[in-house]
Parts: C-alpha cells; structure tokens; sequence
C-alpha cells in the first residue's frame, strides 16, 4: 500500500518508549500543538514503533499517539515492543496450547512495566490491544519508506499481502507468528527486529542487559563485507579479534543488502548513542535511547529523496 497525503512533509520519531515528556517537547519544537490532540497544520507524524515499555510513562505516551493516529495526523507501524502486547494478549487466551504459555512467560517478563501501568485499567489494555492489531508492520510513501527494523523486500511482500501490512488483524497469522521458523515467525522477526548472525564455534557475547546471547545484530546494507567487523551493528561489541575475524560464505549469503538505489528508509530499534547522522543518504536509524537519558529524535523530510544531517530533530530525556 503506498500512502500518499496532501502535506508539504513529514517528520519521522524514533522509539519513544514511555517517555511522554519527551515526546511533548519534541513535537512542541517540530510545532505542533495540542488542540485537543497533536497535530501540524502543514505536516503528518510518522512512528517507527516502540511506544510502549521500559520508561514510566507508557500510558501517557501511547495515549499521545494514538490520538494522533485516529485524529489522522500521524502514522504507527509496529515495533517489535508492541508485537509483544499484542502476542502476549493472545497467549492469555489460550487453555490448552502448552507453548503459548510458555510465550505467555517469556512476554510478561519483557512486558513488565507496561502490564504495571495497565494493570488497572483492563478495558483501555484490551482496546488498545485490538487497535494495534490493525496497524501494519511497515509502511511505504512516495519517496521513503519506514519500518522497526529491517526493510527486506521478500517479507514487505509477504507481510503486504496480508490486509494491506495488517498482519496481526490475522488470528491466523498471529497465532503461527508464535511458532518459531514459521513463515510468519520469519517475517516478523525480520521486519521487528532486523538481521542477525551466529558466532561460529559456540562463541557467545554476554550484553549489557546481562544477556548471553550466541547471535549478533547485523548490518543490512553493506555491499562487500568481509570481517564480522564490517558487519556488527548493536550497542555491544565484540572483542577486537572477533571484530577481524574474516567471514564465511556461507556467512555472506545470510546477509541481506539494502541498496544505495532504493528509496529512503527509516528504522528504530537499534539504541544508538550520541549525535543523530544518517548511516547513509538512503539509511537513518532514529532510534537513540531515549529511555536510556538519551535523545528522543526526529528526522524531518520534504520532497528530498537523500537523506541529510542537517534535518535531525531531538530533545534530550530525562533520568529516569
């Protein structure tokens, strides 16, 4: 589905995460305005996902956007964060499936904060979840595109083909999207949280979050890689011999590549630090841990189709 919409440009905000304050300051400083809902007398709002979780804020926030969403001055597509919500609402609902109890768990440990804020509000939970499920994983406009994660032609085909990206409007989808190597797994695994590659040789990389995982986040849009260097692209590191070590073919022909030809393209999802720049002209990440004391961004285009530096918008956040 390509959008199309009588309006000089649009400003794309990265994960917000529960931070509401922030998300207010920003859209104040892109001048929008609050009357009763936000909006911007020439522009639209896009989302990349991710509003939910972590920060304490959460209601607050996803009561923001979905106002602008159903007011029509914004877009959501899906973060991985609120597939979560919407899979473990549906793991809720099973009595007999022994393994969507064990997704049920698995959720409702990432989900903890936001079960918190709506632990007390069951109707509004249940709405929202059913709103959710009809807003599509990504989102293609004239001359960019936005997704969570990772834009990978074959599953924006398959996901596409389903109610126009609105996959999760499928109980049939939903349900297989649980099932791992799935074909549904597969595309929201890839739309939601990007590209990945396993250590050879039982290596694992212990993260941040006290995670040990035997997997790293990979670069989708390096043409000629050679070195596990070349493609790492998560906040962790690995250690500077991993970084050397020279690939396999097998390797290789994992990897997707996103091309300088194609349209732009904006993501969330990869908690980057520092200050906003492009990853290429046709490539930013807008994802910059807000909920982390970081900066909730924006990224603002008109008619352009390359990307630039200069039109990075952000506010900083507040500890939480």
């Amino acid at each position: 589905m390509l959008v199309t919409d009588q309006v000089s440009g649009y400003d794309i905000i990265g994960d917000v995460h529960g931070c509401a304050d922030a998300l207010r300051a920003l859209l104040e400083k892109l001048g929008y305005r609050e009357t009763p809902h936000w909006h911007h007398p020439e522009r639209k709002a896009v989302f990349v996902g991710d509003i939910i979780d972590r920060g304490n804020q959460i209601r607050a926030a996803m009561e923001q956007v979905q106002r602008m969403v159903d007011a029509g001055s914004a877009y959501l597509v899906l973060g991985n964060h609120e597939y979560n919500a919407v899979a473990y609402h549906a793991s809720t609902q099973a009595t007999t499936d022994s393994h969507l109890h064990h997704v049920q768990h698995r959720l409702a440990r990432h989900l903890h904060h936001t079960l918190q804020e709506y632990r007390f509000h069951a109707g509004e939970w249940n709405s929202l979840i059913q709103w959710l499920r009809q807003l599509p994983l990504c989102l293609e406009f004239e001359h960019f595109r936005v997704v969570h994660a990772c834009w990978d032609a074959r599953r924006v085909a398959q996901a596409m083909a389903i109610h126009d990206g609105c996959c999760l409007r499928s109980d049939e989808f939903l349900l297989d999207s649980m099932q791992y190597r799935t074909e549904p797994n597969r595309i929201v695994e890839r739309l939601l949280k990007g590209t990945d590659l396993q250590l050879p040789e039982g290596l694992t990389v212990l993260g941040s979050d006290g995670i040990e995982r035997n997997r790293i986040r990979t670069k989708f849009w390096k043409k000629k890689p050679e070195t596990y260097g070349d493609i790492l692209f998560q906040p962790d590191k690995l250690p500077e011999e991993w970084m050397q070590r020279t690939l396999t073919e097998q390797d290789k022909e994992r990897l997707l590549h996103y091309g300088r030809e194609e349209k732009a393209l904006f993501i969330g999802h990869y908690w980057r630090k520092g200050t906003p720049k492009v990853i290429r002209d046709n490539i930013a990440c807008l994802d910059y841990s807000a909920v982390k004391s970081g900066r909730l961004v924006a990224y603002r285009i008109g008619a352009e189709t390359r990307l630039s530096n200069d039109n990075f918008v952000w506010v900083k956040s507040a500890p939480l």
